[in-house]
């Protein structure tokens, strides 16, 4: 090829542009950003109401049902999902990817303030924030302070440490785990109320009026101006005591200290944060939808070095839990990968050439490939993260191939004597045009896994298109470089040592073994039809048995721990769950046991959330494997009473769909929550009994005990009393109001009315309450305006693209792999529920879904592009339909290596197959084109399919084996990401051995029953005699 010649003419500026590739690629290396993933994650917004004492069924219908109208019209809304429970509604909007979230928030900020005038005045307003608010923290860091109580230890990381934390780029809040926050509590006394003949109303109305600041204007003078405002005088307890409520008809005043005790107290009791069985508050870092987890973290243990330089002494902050930790283990464990398995293609390199020059010179395409692979990467804008690491071992296997096919070539002229310059040009030459159509067949292969769509398509772009980028460069470098440094650097002394005798002795051996059995092969048809009908039946019995999931479960370094209390449990009682999940966690902290780090904590007051943050030690330093140490969690919660516990590891990849693999989500839609519990019943009998599945359960549960009070009207109205005046007063009393703040050193808290605790813990002391008559002004007791009704509800309702829905989950068994639940639950509500059910998936079963669709799309696209191509180099249909039967070969090595292994069918596998289509076909071009070129010559068909076969075999053998060579380190890694490393390397290493060994014998015996010697069937690449015949193409790696 001319660039070859002008190569070989011209080596330093052939080096030039090989060094401007590598110089170039070390500036993108330095430019390129770090991350577990490709930056795939939806832009999320979410908006939090609180509506303090609601029912969830209120807060449903007023609140969340209103907020999802608004924001449906939103430009770009992918999903809206809410979840409404008592006095607190979510509804979260996930965007298309290319939404910016900045403009989203904004846009939802704005139906939202439109949205304000249908909703209830006694709202909070509400609060926007740039992520799900369900999403999972990436870190946790715990606060301690021996010498600080739990408010003071809460005040002191709000003024000190929160704000500066979340001012961190890429930090979206930060949950507090025990918090305990400063507030004026008011408890109210009803006796005392009542005896003076005031209400809660009253007593409300007073500390609004009373506790105030108000601006008051200014004073212009002549030569001056003073701003003038009115000084709260309000600030203590005692202070607060003083105020008065109402004024007596002789004059007395009766002051708030003789209605309620007033104390500073904390504004939630219901907090509880222990980290290895000792108090401590949590900090948990939630990340902004599209920030990358590293940044976040670095930047926080960042802030957090300079936060503990400006903590009071005795105070210590720690990092609890980094998910971080994981990622940056998995990134060095594919570096490591990589480097062995660069040394392993190097050594297959020179065991068959024989030659240290020839040897540096093919290895050279390995460090200009892989950085011209990050020169592509930074302009295509991708980041390093697994995938793309992945993407380079496999490459290192890779891109020596068109190497190694130039230096073959130019290594026979030169032992044949020719001078090296001349051998360089000329053995460059006669492969250069193959090379280019087999990278054309591999790119063409490629190119559909980058057009995939959905969250799976899109996290595997990057894969795709920075395998195609490196193995483009690779062919750059063996037309450029490799022609170059041959013809300068060849020399004559070649003495070959002991151990390169020994391998060629083995593969001359093997060559003439290989002509005798494939002589014998290509006898009959019977043989070849024999194999592909085996091999294809081989696939389809494989790809029935083996279990199919979305991704494998990876060891991530830690897991949760979910107790779902009895419905209606009160907090004291959830409490003493507590004790009984750290008795079962704190056994095992330590190396012995596995855990690093214990943290427990119960959330919610109303419906109290005992939940466990676990953290494992470093994989190297444990003898225990995650599920290992999840499986004796398992056990030792089995038989809590009265409750429901899971044990789930967190979500990798499998993230992106918001689930866990090993986990099974169903969202059931219909027109009403009755209809719902009936159908949701019917599904989780039915997983009850499916011995697969385990701990089925949902979200929407109406055994909470409620009391419903309702007033009667007709005897209010004639009264003078309004359902608002009750209702208020209900909520004030039992729920409690925020009804006015005070400063302390700066700081705003609230001032909270309630009644005391003695007041509010039976039916009974709904009915002591009383209201005033806005007609008489006379005290009127609730016990005659209002009836009482206990009974049963739901503690919070969901909803699924604005459609009243039920979420089904249940945990996988250790037999029941994910399609095979997803296709149960089809089958199951098919078969047993209405036809006006609406099912759907999410989670990992959603993304397994769309990925099986996708994959059988990319699999179908990825072979007509192959077949289209090598149709384009031959002028032939029938050539590449041969090439094409090598396909079920690799299919049939890549199912047996996952069949055996007991490994399952993911994402990443079905990546692994795709793969192997273009690395099959090239074994097939490799074969089938020098023997039709000597076909061309002459040579009878059956002669020139055993010459060629025989003149092939090295070539074929070194590509394949240096692509395997690629794969070993994946299947023999271990630590932090190991799992999916391992389901890759399987795949290639048995895929590439099979359809290796078969397509030896395949191919030529259908060439020689199946070729037809004509016009249409010639290639244009002619050979000048049989030791000249070109290497051609990437053999099948």
């Amino acid at each position: 090829m001319v660039i070859s010649t002008l190569s070989v003419k011209r080596p330093i500026a052939a080096a030039v542009v090989n060094l401007l590739i590598l110089v170039f690629g070390i500036f993108a290396l330095g430019q390129l950003s770090v991350r577990e993933a490709p930056d795939i994650n939806p832009p999320i917004v979410s908006v939090n109401t609180s509506y303090t004492g609601a029912a969830a069924e209120v807060v449903e219908s007023r609140v969340t049902k209103i907020v999802e109208d608004y924001l449906s019209g939103i430009e770009g809304v992918e999903t809206i999902t809410s979840d409404s429970s008592e006095g607190h509604s979510r509804v979260t909007v996930a965007f298309d990817l290319d939404r910016d979230i900045d403009n989203a928030a904004n846009d939802v900020r704005d139906r939202v303030n439109r949205a304000l005038r249908d909703l209830p005045e006694d709202i909070e307003a509400p609060r926007i924030s740039k992520a799900d608010e369900n999403a999972d923290e990436v870190m946790w860091l715990t606060l301690r302070a021996d010498h600080l109580e739990p408010m003071a230890l809460t005040d002191m990381a709000e003024r000190l440490v929160v704000d500066r934390l979340t001012s961190v780029d890429g930090v979206a809040q930060i949950n507090v785990g025990g918090e305990q926050r400063y507030a004026l509590r008011v408890w109210l006394d009803r006796d005392a109320l009542t005896a003076r003949g005031l209400t809660v109303a009253d007593v409300d109305e007073a500390l609004r009026r009373e506790n105030v600041e108000l601006p008051a204007g200014r004073l212009e003078g002549s030569a001056q101006t003073l701003a003038v405002r009115t000084v709260r005088s309000y600030q203590t307890p005692d202070e607060f005591n003083a105020l008065p409520v109402a004024t007596l008809d002789n004059g007395d005043i009766i002051r708030l200290g003789e209605l309620a005790r007033v104390e500073i107290g904390p504004s939630d009791t219901h907090r509880h944060f222990r980290a290895n069985g000792r108090e401590a508050l949590g900090l948990g870092i939630i990340a902004q939808a599209d920030a990358n987890v590293l940044d976040v973290a670095a930047g926080v243990k960042a802030e957090v070095e300079r936060i503990i330089a400006d903590l009071p002494e005795g105070t210590d902050v720690g990092v609890s839990y980094d998910s971080s930790v994981f990622v940056d283990a998995a990134l060095d464990g594919v570096l490591e990968t990589l480097v062995v398995a660069i040394i392993l293609v190097t050594a297959v390199i020179y065991l068959f050439l024989g030659s240290g020059r020839m040897t540096i010179i093919a290895a050279t395409a390995i460090p200009v490939s892989l950085l011209g692979g990050l020169l592509a990467m930074w302009a295509l804008g991708f980041t390093i993260n697994v995938l793309t690491l992945l993407a380079f071992v496999l490459a290192a296997g890779l891109v020596v191939d068109d190497a190694i096919v130039v230096v073959e070539s130019i290594w026979r002229r030169f032992e044949k004597g020719e001078a090296a310059r001349p051998a360089a040009i000329s053995g460059a030459r006669t492969v250069g045009v193959a090379v280019i159509a087999t990278t054309g067949v591999l790119v063409a292969v490629f190119a559909p896994l980058a057009l995939q769509q959905g969250d799976v398509g899109r996290l595997f772009a990057e894969f795709a298109l920075t395998m195609a980028a490196t193995v483009i460069v690779s062919t750059v470098v063996a037309l450029t470089l490799v022609p170059a440094m041959s013809g300068r650097f060849l020399g004559r002394e070649h003495k070959p040592n002991a151990l390169i005798r020994l391998v060629d002795a083995a593969l001359e051996r093997l060559e003439g073994g290989y002509r005798r059995a494939l002589t014998l092969f290509l006898r009959s048809r019977v043989p070849v039809v024999v194999v592909l009908v085996a091999a294809v039946a081989a696939v389809w019995a494989l790809y029935r048995d083996i279990p199919q999931e979305l991704t494998p479960p990876e060891d991530r370094g830690g897991f949760w721990v979910v107790v779902n209390t009895p419905e209606g449990s009160a907090w004291d009682y959830a409490k003493s769950y507590v004790e009984t999940l750290e008795d079962a966690l704190l056994p095992l902290v330590g190396e012995d046991g596995g855990i690093r780090q214990a943290l427990t904590a119960i959330w919610g007051s109303g419906e109290p959330r005992v939940r466990g943050i676990v953290a494992l030690h470093d994989w190297e330093t444990r003898g225990r494997s995650q599920d290992e140490i999840m499986d004796e969690v398992r056990a030792n919660l089995a038989d809590l009473p009265g409750a429901t516990t899971y044990v789930r590891g967190r979500s990798g990849l499998a993230s992106v769909g918001g689930g866990n693999s090993s986990r099974l989500s169903v969202v059931l839609g219909g027109p009403t929550y009755e209809d719902l519990a009936r159908w949701r019943d019917i599904i989780v009998e039915e997983m009850e009994a499916h011995p697969g599945l385990r701990d089925p359960g949902s979200d929407y549960n109406e055994k909470r005990p409620q009391l419903l009070v309702t007033v009667d009207r007709a005897r209010a109205a004639e009264l003078g009393v309004s359902a608002r005046e009750v209702g208020r007063t209900l909520q004030t009393a039992l729920a409690s109001r925020t009804v006015s703040t005070f400063v302390d050193r700066g700081e705003e808290y609230d001032v909270i009315l309630q009644a005391g605790a003695a007041d509010r813990d039976a039916p009974a002391d709904i009915t002591g309450l009383f209201v005033r008559s806005d007609r008489s002004g006379d005290l009127i007791p609730l016990e005659t305006l209002v009836s009482l009704e206990e009974v049963a509800s739901a503690s919070s309702y969901n909803r699924y693209q604005r459609m009243r829905a039920v979420t089904i989950s249940a945990s996988l068994g250790p037999d029941m792999p994910l399609a095979e639940a997803v296709q149960w639950v089809r089958d199951t509500v098919q078969r047993e529920l209405p036809g006006d059910a609406r099912l759907s998936f999410t989670g990992a079963a959603q993304e397994l879904v769309e990925a099986t669709d996708a994959g059988w799309t990319t699999f179908a696209l990825a072979l007509a592009v192959a077949f289209l191509v090598l149709a384009a180099q031959f002028e032939s249909l029938r050539l590449p339909t041969l090439i094409m039967m090598t396909v079920p070969l690799a299919m049939t090595g890549a199912l047996f290596g996952l069949w055996v292994t007991g490994l399952t069918l993911n994402i990443y596998s079905q990546i692994g197959i795709v793969m192997l289509v273009g690395l099959a076909a090239k074994n097939g071009i490799l074969l089938v084109e020098y023997a039709t070129q000597l076909a061309e010559q002459g040579s009878r068909r059956l002669d020139a399919a055993v010459d060629a076969a025989v003149a092939r075999l090295r070539p074929v053998l070194m590509t394949a084996i240096s692509t395997a060579a690629g794969a070993v380190p994946l299947i023999l890694s271990t630590g932090a990401g190991h799992e999916t490393r391992q389901v890759l390397g399987v795949v290639i290493l048995s895929g590439i051995a099979f359809a290796t060994l078969l397509t030896l014998f395949v191919v030529p015996t259908l060439y020689r029953w199946t070729a037809v010697k004509g016009a249409g069937d010639r290639v244009g690449t002619a050979v000048k005699d049989d030791a000249e015949a070109p290497a051609v193409g990437r053999a099948a790696e």
